[in-house]
């Protein structure tokens, strides 16, 4: 019993982890590039702020497949 609470738990988890990524990989590919055009910010500062979008959606999706797997 206690083995099907802890999997629920994991599982809304990464569908949380997943959210979060999704959402910032769409920030990353769509949202920076528009705003940048907007505010007329050069290309390597629009590359750098989608490097780190990518990252950080990378880190949210990673970091809780390592506690699944620690589960």
């Amino acid at each position: 019993m206690n083995q099907q609470l802890a999997h629920t738990d994991v599982k809304k988890t990464n569908n949380g982890a997943l959210l979060l990524g999704t959402g910032l990989v769409v920030a990353s590919m769509i949202l920076v590039p528009a705003l940048a055009v907007r505010l007329g910010l050069g290309a390597s500062l629009t590359g750098a702020l989608r490097i780190a979008l990518m990252k950080a959606s990378n880190r949210a999706v990673s970091s809780n497949t390592d506690v699944s797997k620690a589960a």
